[in-house]
């Protein structure tokens, strides 16, 4: 439950004048947050803010559209609105997203949603270095950071270098499975970055609105010179943000 104004204390008014009135409901709404109202707290509803300020639901909703543009908050479907925490910064390395998470401070959780053996499209097997026809590892995780939904990750894994992959706990990392069960360690990786737009199962599985933006990472990772993993992970665009060094040539 969000936290409320003290008892006693009147909400702030939204008067006629010069100043539209969801300019001064955004500013009232803003002052709430990481006050009234924690990272993460659910706001009240649309029809509570119409009753406490007196004004029409258009004037809540244009408020609650530019907050959420301002990334102060964010919408969850069919649950409602609540507070934008603090963006995680990464610096692009390469690390397992747990590993990742752990120098933020912050607990990585996974929720496997598939680990099967599957045939990949010709572009995977070719970056793994698969014969046409053979199967490799197809696992899907859900990527939560303090309990959250950060990312959402698809990715194959050569049964070459890890048979019995989905047999093993990949609630942790990946990574650290690969290494202790298998002897093999990542070292080196190739990864673009773009950013695009989700709907359907994406949008559902990361707790975001149709439409929200996301960022999304896609990697091919060896050991050596053995192709070991090609993976696809969308960020939640209001949770995550890279930071990038830059030097003159």
């Amino acid at each position: 439950m969000p936290h409320s104004r003290a008892a006693d204390a009147p909400p702030a008014a939204v008067t006629s004048g010069p100043i539209p009135k969801h300019a001064q409901l955004r500013a009232i709404l803003l002052a709430d947050i990481g006050t009234t109202w924690p990272a993460h707290a659910a706001i009240p509803s649309e029809r509570e803010l119409t009753a406490r300020y007196g004004v029409s639901r258009a004037t809540v909703r244009e408020a609650l559209r530019q907050l959420i543009e301002e990334q102060k908050l964010y919408t969850v479907q069919g649950k409602g609105t609540f507070v934008a925490g603090e963006r995680v910064q990464s610096q692009l390395h390469l690390a397992s997203f747990t590993e990742d998470m752990r120098r933020r401070g912050l607990v990585a959780t996974s929720l496997v949603q598939r680990a099967e053996v599957a045939v990949p499209p010709l572009e995977v097997r070719a970056t793994l270095g698969l014969d046409e026809g053979e199967s490799a590892w197809w696992v899907e995780r859900l990527r939560l950071a303090g309990g959250i939904p950060m990312a959402l990750e698809r990715g194959w894994y050569s049964r070459r270098v890890a048979p019995d992959l989905g047999e093993r706990d990949l609630s942790g990392s990946l990574y650290g499975v690969l290494a202790e069960d298998y002897g093999v360690r990542i070292d080196t990786a190739e990864q673009t970055v773009w950013a695009e737009t989700v709907d359907g199962p994406i949008a559902a599985a990361l707790g975001v609105a149709p439409g929200a933006a996301v960022m999304v990472f896609r990697r091919s990772s060896r050991a050596g010179a053995t192709p070991v993993e090609y993976v696809t992970s969308w960020y939640r665009g209001d949770r995550y943000q890279v930071h990038m060094g830059l030097t003159g040539s």
